[in-house]
């Protein structure tokens, strides 16, 4: 029996790849008979960057760029098993959860970070991107980014603009003579869940803005401000972004992602999906097992194990899913391919005894719902 073991990681406790060796080390208590493959996934979020390495056999990197606020700070990125893709979590160099709650600026933050990132995946021969852009502190339109690859913002003297979002309403030209010339053959893929505008009642500024320190009025300031930005970009690079969907995300880095580097906006859980190869991996399954920290109806927006699901249900293979816990709403999974979920708490048990001990509690749940699963194929026998 082949069995795809295939989960996402569980937040604060263990990696995608760790749980998936727990999962596997109950499943082979269970029978020494199976053989299992291990796909740490995710969906295009935390953990991202952990999963697309550990599953291609990539290897992590870090490199000194710019936090959200202009300080040093050492940056993890990654770089794929084909030693040709690279990965970035723009969270790592521009994340909210970088600042403190009083250091929370958006006419200030910049995504400068993410493009010396980027810069720095170029010097090393990546011409391929995997960029996940969730968790941001900024609200700048991805002009940090772009000034970070070589393109100068200019105000009417010619003046390179500063960085953060409030400088965008004084743009006046975007000056291309200087940007890295290895831009034109870069191939960049944004993992992106959210279909907002870069502007208006559900742009970056209205939506996103208030979480990262926006008051009402810093909201209107903002976005007033990227409106101009993309009015400049779509006169000086031919890029109209104000209203693509997924242009408001991380501040309009969405934007910038399309206007600098031409890049493709899509579903996060579908590009790690694919990106790991886990359709193909499928082929000759008769169990597919995933699991994330808590499975509630939340899950079925196109998080990774329904995902995984999705593409089990179109080869007919059943679905097991282990959880943390199981929440509110998670029988709305089994319509879209998760045939049965357990949770790893058998019994009274403290949140950080349970995140303490994730492993084993991990591999017991896996080891009894497998027991099932041989049961019931068992039955299944004797009745035919």
């Amino acid at each position: 029996m082949k069995i795809v073991i295939a989960p996402q990681g569980f937040k604060g406790s263990l990696t995608a790849l760790e749980v998936a060796r727990a999962m596997e080390a109950g499943v082979l208590r269970a029978s020494t008979e199976v053989q299992t493959v291990l796909v740490p996934v995710a969906d295009g979020g935390d953990g991202t960057l952990q999963a697309l390495v550990d599953s291609s056999g990539g290897r992590i990197l870090s490199s000194r760029v710019t936090d959200p606020l202009g300080r040093p700070i050492d940056a993890q990125w990654g770089s794929m098993g084909d030693g040709q893709t690279a990965v970035i979590e723009m969270a790592r160099s521009s994340g909210l959860a970088l600042l403190k709650s009083a250091e929370r600026d958006p006419l200030r933050t910049t995504t400068y970070g993410v493009g010396e990132l980027f810069k720095a995946a170029l010097d090393t021969g990546h011409l391929k991107f995997i960029v996940g852009i969730g968790g941001s502190a900024t609200n700048d339109g991805g002009a940090g980014f772009a000034q970070a690859l070589g393109f100068r913002l200019l105000d009417e003297r010619g003046k390179e603009l500063p960085r953060g979002g409030a400088a965008l309403a004084n743009l006046a030209r975007i000056d291309t003579s200087k940007a890295d010339e290895r831009l034109n053959r870069v191939r960049v893929t944004v993992a992106c869940d959210v279909n907002n505008p870069l502007c208006g009642p559900t742009g970056a500024s209205a939506i996103f803005g208030p979480q990262k320190g926006a008051t009402p009025e810093l909201v209107r300031q903002l976005d007033a401000a990227l409106a101009h930005f993309a009015e400049v970009v779509a006169h000086d690079l031919g890029k109209n972004v104000k209203d693509r969907p997924g242009a408001g995300a991380a501040g309009g880095l969405g934007a910038g992602l399309m206007a600098f580097v031409n890049a493709e906006l899509r579903a996060g859980v579908d590009i790690v999906l694919e990106a790991v190869g886990l359709d193909a991996k499928m082929h000759g399954a008769a169990l597919v097992i995933t699991g994330e920290g808590q499975i509630d109806k939340s899950t079925i927006f196109n998080k990774a194990p329904v995902g995984v699901a999705l593409l089990a249900k179109r080869r007919g293979i059943p679905v097991i899913a282990i959880a943390g816990s199981l929440g509110e709403g998670y029988e709305q999974t089994r319509p879209l391919g998760i045939d049965a979920a357990f949770s790893l708490v058998s019994g009274p048990m403290s949140l950080d005894d349970a995140i303490g001990g994730s492993g084993p509690l991990i591999a017991r749940a896996a080891e009894e719902a497998l027991r099932a699963v041989l049961i019931g194929a068992g039955a299944h026998t004797r009745l035919a």
